[in-house]
């Protein structure tokens, strides 16, 4: 485990501002924050980011979620709905090289701060609008959440048991893929700005960021008239690739179903017969026999510990792991030799752990240089150096509930 350390990473010249809420475009700001981007924050004066109040649990009545998906960023409050709050955006957004947006299609026009009012502006703007739908089309007007996305995308058709209605997975994966894509995006627009010398709209819909991950659903169903359906905890016809019972009610996931390891684990099996067996020769038969074999290797799997499971299969050449929480995370030797987990200063909960920054870089990597601020934390000395707030037009500015 590390610190958390300064370091200028390989974004270090360039200047983000970040508006809107929750998660899908504060995750985009993250990514870009964690290799060294200037990330200005715009938040509302009154509130803030509901990320600030989001969790299972407030310790100390604080969101342990804030902290890193506002980490490296620079909190300004600015009321966007008030003309002076608009005229500062635009003013700071006239000395960035990317604005992230994720409001609804409609409101940054309303403020006078759409895509050809700021390209105009400052035609080296990279503005990443992310949304439910994206920017055109009939749905684009619609609200749009990432489980929305997630079901569209057609994701949560997917997930979960075969008998039992759509799951969702234990975090908000539409509003992160989307993140991701936006900030990928940001990334190609940044490259091809060098050769052009104009910036460009990078639009990002939570409905296409999903589908974009979603395999060969949309070419089998065209070739083949196969519509996927939810399978738990397998995929259809790869086998062995499955959680397995152990003694003592643990869990272990075992995927050995490439034809090399799967005779592997037969040899770990003490049941080398497996591998020559007609119905488990290769991945197809195995595919056809998948239930045989899961039967097979989880009546074996329930007389064995966990950790001597793990060491079998590491000695075997058979990819295994158990199924990883918290707990196992920070006692992991993996994760502490690559420094997966890093410890940073919180102002009111003192030394705190977070994931670190990924993937990393050889020569310019990214960093966790603090942690997600306090409301308005840095409005001041931000609007004082970029936009040329005297301390006068400041509290001005503040008695009218503008910052």
């Amino acid at each position: 485990m590390t610190d958390v350390a300064p370091a200028g990473g390989p974004l270090s010249d360039l200047t983000v501002v970040e508006m809107g809420t929750l998660i899908a475009g504060p995750f985009c700001g993250q990514i870009l924050g964690d290799f060294g981007a200037e990330v200005i924050k715009i938040e509302d004066p009154k509130n803030g980011d509901p990320m600030r109040q989001w969790g299972r649990t407030l310790p100390k009545g604080l969101s342990p979620w804030w902290p890193v998906i506002a980490r490296n960023k620079q909190s300004v409050t600015l009321d966007l709905r008030k003309p002076e709050g608009q005229e500062l955006a635009r003013a700071l957004i006239a000395k960035a090289d990317i604005l992230v947006e994720n409001f609804r299609p409609g409101a940054m026009e309303k403020w006078g701060l759409g895509w050809e009012a700021l390209s105009a502006l400052n035609p080296r703007l990279i503005m990443a609008r992310i949304s439910g739908f994206g920017q055109t089309g009939p749905y684009s007007q619609r609200a749009g959440f990432g489980l929305i996305g997630e079901a569209m995308g057609g994701l949560r058709h997917v997930t979960g048991e075969p008998d039992r209605p759509p799951s969702r997975a234990g975090i908000s994966i539409g509003d992160s893929l989307t993140g991701m894509h936006a900030a990928m995006g940001v990334l190609m627009a940044v490259h091809a700005r060098h050769r052009t010398g104009r910036g460009q709209l990078v639009d990002a819909a939570l409905y296409e960021s999903v589908f974009a991950v979603m395999e060969n659903l949309v070419t089998e169903y065209d070739l083949t008239g196969y519509t996927r359906e939810r399978s738990g905890s397998i995929l259809p016809k790869l086998a062995p690739s499955n959680v397995y019972p152990c003694a003592g009610g643990e869990m272990i996931l075992i995927g050995a179903n490439a034809d090399t390891v799967f005779g592997r684990l037969a040899e770990a099996m003490g049941r080398p017969e497996l591998g020559a067996d007609s119905r488990f020769a290769d991945h197809r038969s195995r595919g056809e026999h998948q239930a045989l074999i899961d039967e097979i290797i989880a009546e074996w799997t329930a007389t064995q510990p966990l950790d001597g499971l793990l060491q079998l299969m590491e000695t075997h050449g058979v990819p295994a792991s158990r199924v990883y929480r918290a707990p196992e995370m920070l006692a992991d030797p993996q994760f502490a030799a690559r420094e997966a987990i890093v410890e940073a200063d919180h102002p009111v909960f003192g030394r705190i752990k977070m994931q670190n920054v990924f993937p990393k870089l050889g020569a310019t990597p990214g960093a966790v240089r603090w942690v997600g601020p306090a409301l308005g934390e840095h409005t001041e000395a931000v609007l004082g150096e970029r936009c040329g707030c005297s301390a006068e037009r400041l509290a001005a500015l503040r008695a009218q509930g503008v910052i």
